[in-house]
């Protein structure tokens, strides 16, 4: 069974970094995609970054593009998110997720629905 845990969020002033973890575990294929969603309250979830097991280049939501870099480790267990030059509209829950059965140029963090599994959430707030 596929578990996405994610951890390193955090209260920063705006300007300051943090980098987000994601332990993945139980995938039994060897390709996926995965990538960071984030949801403020009241708003709808939305996508960040993502990026593929094997090949093509990370995608990065306009907001963020610059500022987050998105990474898997060569074991391919450990998704990262580098956020540097936070704003407070950072601020949210952010949320780790991996897809199976998706083609590599179609890896792309636009849509919740296009991903199977998710973690539980890490909170990140920046205040100005």
């Amino acid at each position: 069974q596929v578990q996405l845990v994610e951890s390193g969020g955090g209260s920063v002033q705006a300007g300051g970094s943090l980098r987000l973890s994601c332990a993945a575990s139980g995938f039994t294929y060897s390709s996926y995609c995965m990538g960071w969603f984030r949801q403020a309250p009241g708003k709808e979830r939305e996508g960040v970054a993502s990026v593929y097991s094997r090949r093509g280049s990370p995608y990065y939501a306009d907001s963020v593009k610059g500022r987050f870099t998105i990474s898997l480790d060569n074991a391919k267990t450990t998704l990262y998110l580098q956020m540097n030059s936070l704003k407070p509209e950072d601020t949210a829950q952010y949320y780790c997720a991996a897809a199976r059965g998706v083609a590599y140029f179609l890896c792309q963090a636009k849509s919740p629905e296009q991903f199977n599994y998710w973690g539980q959430g890490t909170q990140v707030t920046v205040s100005s």
